[in-house]
């Protein structure tokens, strides 16, 4: 497939930045609200995905066609001698589109280490978004149930999906591998029945958040409590000063992103120790540099094993010695 020469770079502004002043604090505040998405159309409607997530858009060249059982997982092709599954997002959202196939264009995105094609009728720009932009309310005429947020934007609402959920429900590898009832046993008998370690989980998937909540209760942590994105976590451990031995959380939220959150954590005495899990499908290097700077643990999603490894080791060196 032919690259078409989008430049998706995300910008380098506070990556990194040392805060010195309270002033200069506002303003990195300020930037941690802003993230930049790609906006691309589907039919009459305008989505956008996250910048991370996106590696290169191609022109459409033709696939070949695999068994399947799922209209939108309409094929494979070759990238660079490697294999790139390819959805259709307007089929998979019921979108009736008048673009010619010869004229669709391939967002190769990356999720974890799983790399596959959306097909879309056209690709416009790299946007910034103020978590002002965003709005979580209902609104007719698409899927609803894999829209996490409206932006607000040129008289028009852009729709951000829910793509960890989409690839869930349409790659078959990808939804083989999330559970194996037999390795979640194998957990349970290891940990046992755990009710004294209390779990916080961050995500604004609804779908992941509660596979994530179903995945450790299955291993054996049954104190677990679900937010919907960073800032209720920040509400609940700071303006409310609930207690939790671990928080799991995701990095993309844009009212409050995962690093965001934890520096905030890091920054107040009752929570500057706590355990911190990053589980997210974002490899960015400056965001897992970013992550280790503040001694978090990071697993990809959507390996769920590790996951629960990663719980069982930190429930573990708890108990030996509790220090927050």
């Amino acid at each position: 497939m032919q690259n078409i020469g989008y430049n998706l770079k995300r910008s380098e502004k506070y990556r990194g930045q040392k805060i010195h002043t309270m002033e200069e604090k506002r303003n990195v505040e300020a930037a941690s609200k802003k993230w930049e998405v790609v906006v691309f159309t589907l039919g009459k409607d305008a989505f956008a995905i996250n910048v991370n997530k996106t590696r290169e858009i191609l022109r459409w060249t033709g696939c070949r066609p695999v068994p399947t059982k799922t209209p939108a997982f309409v094929g494979i092709t070759t990238l660079r001698d490697a294999l790139l599954p390819l959805i259709d997002l307007r089929i998979f959202l019921g979108i009736n589109s008048t673009v010619p196939m010869a004229n669709t264009k391939v967002m190769v995105v990356e999720f974890n280490d799983i790399k596959l094609g959306f097909l879309v009728d056209g690709v416009e720009r790299i946007r910034q978004v103020n978590a002002e932009d965003l709005d979580s309310s209902k609104m007719r005429g698409v899927s609803l149930k894999w829209v996490l947020y409206i932006i607000k934007r040129d008289e028009r609402n852009i729709l951000l999906l829910d793509y960890e959920a989409i690839i869930q429900e349409t790659a078959p590898a990808v939804a083989e591998h999330m559970f194996d009832q037999s390795k979640l046993e194998t957990y349970h008998r290891q940990i046992g029945h755990v009710e004294d370690f209390h779990i916080l989980v961050a995500d604004d998937s609804p779908l992941l958040r509660q596979q994530t909540c179903d995945v450790l209760k299955q291993s054996g942590f049954t104190s677990i409590y679900p937010v919907k994105d960073g800032v209720e976590a920040r509400k609940l451990l700071l303006d409310q000063g609930e207690n939790f031995d671990l928080l799991v959380s995701d990095i993309e939220m844009p009212l409050l992103d995962g690093l965001s959150l934890v520096e905030t954590l890091r920054n107040d005495s009752r929570t500057e120790n706590m355990p911190v899990i990053l589980f997210s499908s974002i490899m960015v290097k400056e965001l897992l540099d970013r992550a280790e700077k503040l001694k978090i643990t990071h697993v990809l999603k959507p390996d769920v094993y590790k996951l629960v490894e990663a719980v069982m080791k930190i429930y573990h060196e708890c108990k030996k010695n509790r220090n927050y």
